[in-house]
């Protein structure tokens, strides 16, 4: 199992210059403590997560690493045009000298975004897989011509090409549609942390049912805090946690309202909400040195991780810092 970073860009103090200084910190400290990926979120017209340019951030972050691998969680491709991201994407595998992954979504459960990306909600996940059909056909291939529903090209040829041969994608759905595309492209799966291990496990079973020639990549976002006791690190991460459940709440609600139903987000059986308090706090990496061991060493049983991407949640940045440390210190050999 790989170490990843989980990179919201919270701007958690109403200072967006802040907000990105202090996660450009966190990618560089846990690239120097050996952390092998750093993954970056889209969100638009949101205030507290200041990522609505992910391609740009991994861009800066190309810059300023050397040796950690940057992915994105997600492009929401439902909202962009293909050709520019496919030159984006093969810009910037160039600029990190072959360090890019990409995990793709359809965007949502955000109403807004669809009505201003002109997008409708039920177009999104088929415009998704149309455009990342489209994409790998740009980056690999010379003069594609493409005639899909949503998009058209005629003998185009994107330059420059990739560095990697084969750039590693992911996809972040539950869509049984939207997994079987990942499956018979040998892409891998994406999972926040709001997706239930249910839903995981379920994910996982459809994939191999597909493909079994061999474990889905499985990229796991999740909380986390470690402390030098259980009730240090809950009283940390508790304000962060209560946070993003009570704004994800209200925008739940207002996308249910609209007809906007992610599959991702929803219990498979009688299980807590999602974006309950106690719930994320409960599948967090959150405690003493032993609970999170614990933690991760159910993730990579029942779910044979391929990374682990941990979201520090304190509002402070130095004990962001040393509990990002901490892990190396205490935790890292043992996962």
């Amino acid at each position: 199992m790989k170490t990843g970073l989980f990179c919201n860009y919270e701007n958690y103090h109403g200072d967006a210059c802040r907000a990105i200084s202090e996660q450009v910190a966190l990618v560089k400290h846990a690239e120097n403590l050996g952390f092998e990926e750093a993954w970056v979120t889209e969100h638009h017209f949101n205030d507290f997560s200041v990522s609505s340019s992910t391609l740009m951030l991994m861009a800066h972050l190309a810059g300023v690493t050397s040796t950690i691998r940057l992915g994105s969680a997600a492009v929401l491709l439902a909202f962009h045009n293909p050709i520019t991201i496919a030159e984006d994407i093969a810009t910037l595998d160039n600029l990190c000298n072959g360090r890019l992954s990409v995990g793709i979504a359809k965007g949502g459960p955000f109403p807004e975004q669809n009505k201003h990306f002109a997008t409708a909600v039920n177009e999104s996940r088929a415009k998704m897989l149309e455009a990342i059909t489209l994409i790998h056909k740009l980056l690999y291939q010379h003069d594609v011509s493409f005639h899909g529903k949503y998009y058209q090209c005629e003998k185009i040829t994107v330059y420059p090409k990739p560095v990697q041969e084969n750039i590693p994608m992911y996809v972040a759905s539950s869509d049984n549609e939207a997994i079987k595309f990942a499956a018979l492209n040998s892409f891998g799966l994406m999972g926040g942390a709001a997706f239930t291990m249910d839903r995981l496990k379920s994910n996982i079973v459809k994939y191999h049912a597909i493909n079994s020639s061999g474990s889905a990549r499985l990229m796991l976002s999740r909380f986390f805090f470690v402390a030098s006791t259980y009730d240090k690190a809950v009283s940390e991460a508790k304000p962060f946690i209560r946070t993003f459940s009570q704004r994800m709440k209200v925008m739940s609600a207002t996308a249910h309202k609209c007809g906007n139903n992610s599959q991702n987000l929803s219990p498979l059986s009688n299980q807590k909400s999602n974006f309950d308090e106690d719930y994320l706090i409960e599948n967090s990496v959150v405690g003493d040195v032993a609970t999170c061991r614990d933690k991760i060493k159910r993730f990579q049983d029942e779910l044979n991780l391929g990374t682990l991407a941990l979201k520090p949640c304190s509002f402070n940045l130095q004990k962001n810092l040393e509990s990002l440390t901490r892990y190396n210190q205490e935790m890292q050999s043992y996962v």
